[in-house]
């Protein structure tokens, strides 16, 4: 018969000395472990006679309270919250935590829900990424020169081992982020980086190492938590820990070398395929698209389904092509800003949030711009949006030249993105091309914005202090960020400046 957690915990609380008395919890494999301010509260004997307890352990002011694999876990859980909603600071924190989930399942859509899920897996890949792009950018400098060649044999080995177990770590947080065990998510997607994958022959196709890459990870590492949690509820809690590990990475593992590997890899082929055929085919149309549309996507959290894409893309080619073009969105919006810093000659606050937020716009964040000028102006935030669409068109059309400029990581953008550019071409030419792009983003969002802008009334609004009205008739955007916070409540990566 199922161990009811709650009532268990609920029995063992009073029996402790309450709450008050309570002054630590943890838990192992079998046991609850409790650290108690006054032991001789405790009563032994009635702990020893709780339903489902098995034993108990005192070891000074330790109380250790033997429940078994699987029911420790759950009961643990109940007796934490039980001890935290007991206190004053306790119900506060639950209160508070209660009004911020109402309020993100106001603002929740099942398609925002998704992708904030989705970032949350990929997002605390960034660092790494960035550090190994780095690096990688630096060794092919260094090969390209001919200099070091002690070096770069290290530097390829530093920079590569992350990308080459990269579907291991996007198991473990996939795990992590839908409630299974991370460790388990993570034995899963190793299957598809694991080189014995070669012998593997479903249905008379032949399987590669890292068939699949991170989206063959992502689904089965989802597939797994999937199947943890069924078994969770049906294997009995004494075979626990043997059976639903087992279990999970079995049906995943099989799943996963069986049909997901196979779909996985078709999809990313397919993913890198249009890449390519968009920008050499109608690059600059797919550039001026894209640069324009990069700051409202931003806007509205959409820009989060596209760091699988570039995740894919890196991991296929060693570089994504989709993020240059999107980085001309925050140079449209640097241009944007010096153009209304020029206008606006005499509203002296405006010009010093511009030239506080116009270095970190330069390097790639380009939130204080957006929130801080213009976004509350109206106007300036679409010339800003034309800016960017006219340095993706310059940076796509190269790509349809066969001039392809990618970068090795997400993350960083404006000049920040410098030192991880990567393509075809010489190095020369790949920052050529994307300066190019940068100055023709500056440059037409400056002019767009200097002209079309900065009205009467936007400077008259600027004067007074108030947002200037939506050109479009609608209601001002909200200058504190509103629906255009990113989702996850995390880094937004690809930023937009």
């Amino acid at each position: 018969m199922p161990t009811d957690s709650r009532a268990t915990a609920a029995a063992l609380l009073p029996l402790v000395g309450g709450p008050a008395n309570v002054l630590s919890v943890a838990h192992c494999m079998t046991r609850l472990r409790l650290g108690l301010a006054d032991p001789s509260r405790a009563d032994e004997e009635a702990l020893r006679a709780v339903p489902g307890v098995l034993g108990l352990v005192v070891d000074g002011g330790s109380y250790q309270v033997v429940l078994g694999p699987g029911v420790v876990g759950t009961v643990t859980a109940a007796f934490e919250e039980l001890v935290g909603r007991s206190t004053v600071a306790g119900e506060l924190a639950a209160l508070g935590a209660e009004l911020k989930g109402e309020r993100q399942r106001r603002n929740a859509t099942p398609v925002k829900t998704a992708l904030r899920r989705l970032a949350a897996v990929f997002v605390p890949l960034i660092p790494a990424l960035i550090g190994c792009g780095i690096l990688a950018g630096v060794n092919g400098l260094l090969l390209n020169a001919g200099l070091l060649p002690w070096l770069t044999p290290a530097l390829a080995a530093v920079a590569s081992g992350f990308m080459a177990l990269i579907a291991v770590f996007v198991g473990v947080n996939t795990a992590k982020e839908f409630g299974g065990t991370p460790v388990l998510g993570g034995a899963v997607a190793a299957i598809v980086v694991y080189p014995g994958v070669a012998k593997v022959t479903p249905f008379g196709v032949t399987l590669a190492p890292g068939q699949g890459g991170v989206l063959g990870a992502l689904a089965a590492a989802l597939l797994a938590t999937y199947v943890e949690k069924w078994c969770r509820g049906r294997v009995p809690a004494a075979l626990d820990v043997l059976l639903t590990p087992t279990l999970t990475v079995l049906v995943a593992g099989l799943a996963t070398l069986y049909g997901l590997m196979w779909a996985a890899g078709a999809v990313s082929t397919a993913i890198g395929t249009a890449a390519d055929w968009l920008l050499t085919t109608t690059g600059a149309f797919a550039g001026l698209v894209l640069g324009g549309l990069f700051l409202p996507l931003v806007m509205l959290g959409l820009h989060q389904a596209l760091i699988p894409i570039h995740t894919t893309l890196i991991e296929q080619q060693g570089h994504t092509v989709l993020l240059p073009i999107l980085a001309m969105a925050g140079a449209g919006q640097v241009g944007a800003a010096l153009a209304v810093y020029v206008r606006l000659r005499h509203d002296t606050s405006l010009r010093t949030t511009i030239r506080s937020a116009l270095p970190a716009g330069l390097l790639g964040v380009g939130e204080p711009l957006i929130y801080g000028v213009s976004l509350p102006l109206g106007r300036p935030f679409l010339t800003a949006c034309v800016g960017g669409a006219a340095g993706g068109a310059f940076v796509g059309f190269f790509a349809m030249l066969g001039d392809q400029v990618g970068a090795t990581a997400i993350g960083p953008s404006g000049w920040a993105l410098f030192p991880l550019l990567a393509g075809d071409r010489g190095w020369g030419t790949l920052l050529a091309i994307y300066a190019g792009g940068l100055l023709t983003g500056y440059a037409v969002g400056f002019a767009a914005t200097y002209v079309f802008g900065v009205t009467d009334r936007v400077i008259a609004a600027a004067g007074s202090g108030r947002p200037a009205p939506d050109p479009s008739g609608g209601p001002t955007p909200d200058p504190s960020g509103g629906p255009a916070h990113d989702p996850s409540g995390g880094p937004t990566p690809s930023r937009s400046g």
